[in-house]
Order: C-alpha cells, then sequence, then structure tokens
C-alpha cells in the first residue's frame, strides 16, 4: 500500500508543480516563447483550458490558474488522506489549512530547487545562454533581488541563494511545526 501512495503522491505533486510553475510563470511575465515554458503550457492546459472558459482574470492575474493549483492541492490531500486511511478533517477550517499547507511546501520547495539550480548553472556556465537559465532566472530573480539589496556581494561571490535557501528551509520547518 505505500507504494501505491508513493506513487500517488509523486504523480499529484508532479501536476501541482506543473500548474504552480504556469501560474508563477504568469504572475513574473515571463517569456512564453521560450521551449520549456511552451512545455509547461502544453502540461497544464488540459486542465486550465477549461477552467479559464468559465472563469474570468482578474486584473492581471489568470484566475483559472489559481483554481487549478487550489483544485489539484485539493484532490492530492483528499487522496492522500484516503489512501492512508486517515480519518477525513471534518471540519472545512482543516481541509483549507491542510490544502493551503501543501501549496505553500510545494511553493517553497518549488522555489528551493530553482533557486539551487539557478545558482549551480551560474557557476557552471556565467554569462552563458539556455532555455532553463532564462527560465530559472525569471522565476528566482524576484526572490533574489531583495536579499542582494540587503546582503550584497562578497569579494565578487553572491551569496543570495544561499540565504535565499536558509530563509526557505526555516519557512518550512516552520510549516512543519503549524
Amino acid at each position: 500500500m505505500s507504494a501505491l501512495i508513493y506513487v500517488v503522491d509523486t504523480l499529484l505533486w508532479l501536476a501541482l508543480f506543473v500548474v504552480m510553475v504556469r501560474l508563477l510563470l504568469q504572475l513574473t511575465r515571463a517569456d512564453f516563447r521560450n521551449p520549456l515554458c511552451q512545455a509547461i503550457v502544453r502540461l497544464s492546459n488540459p486542465l486550465i483550458m477549461p477552467l479559464r472558459r468559465v472563469l474570468p482574470p482578474i486584473g492581471k492575474v489568470d484566475t483559472a490558474s489559481v483554481v487549478a493549483v487550489v483544485l489539484v492541492a485539493t484532490v492530492k490531500v483528499a487522496l492522500l488522506l484516503a489512501l492512508a486511511d486517515a480519518v477525513a478533517p471534518a471540519s472545512p477550517v482543516v481541509w483549507v489549512r491542510a490544502v493551503l499547507g501543501e501549496i505553500a511546501r510545494t511553493l517553497l520547495w518549488t522555489y528551493f530547487y530553482a533557486i539551487v539550480l539557478y545558482a549551480l548553472l551560474s557557476l557552471i556556465a556565467p554569462g552563458g545562454y539556455s532555455p532553463l537559465q532564462s527560465l530559472l532566472a525569471t522565476l528566482c530573480e524576484p526572490v533574489l533581488r531583495p536579499i542582494r539589496r540587503i546582503l550584497p556581494a562578497v569579494a565578487g561571490l553572491d551569496l543570495s541563494p544561499l540565504w535565499a535557501g536558509i530563509i526557505i528551509q526555516a519557512l518550512l520547518i516552520l510549516l512543519r511545526e503549524i
């Protein structure tokens, strides 16, 4: 049974990751001509396009993408509770808290891995271009820029990814305790 839980958890995490990255790319105004962005759009279109027909955007926020993130997180929490034979929370507040916790954890882990990969790529091929570097720069720079303002580079070495990783891990620990 634990193998089934692992497979379902992994597949639903990947689905949540894809729709969340699509939302983040929209919020950071990524270049959707990038091949990786196009792949994310194609993977998430089966869920988002039907929602977009009934949910108009509010300002610059694509409500269909937001609803897709919440929907996938809710399905993930419900399925994992059902597979684990856990008692489903009766209170809507507990459901909302579990779903928001899942979204927050996925968002933090997404940014953690994106920042680590972005830092590694900048060390391996500084100044080079690849679709992945462009995508990661679009996602990571809004997080790293405020840290760089507070803590400038030391002897030409940018430590903002390190501090961002420490902050993200601290937030994940806080989420676990809540």
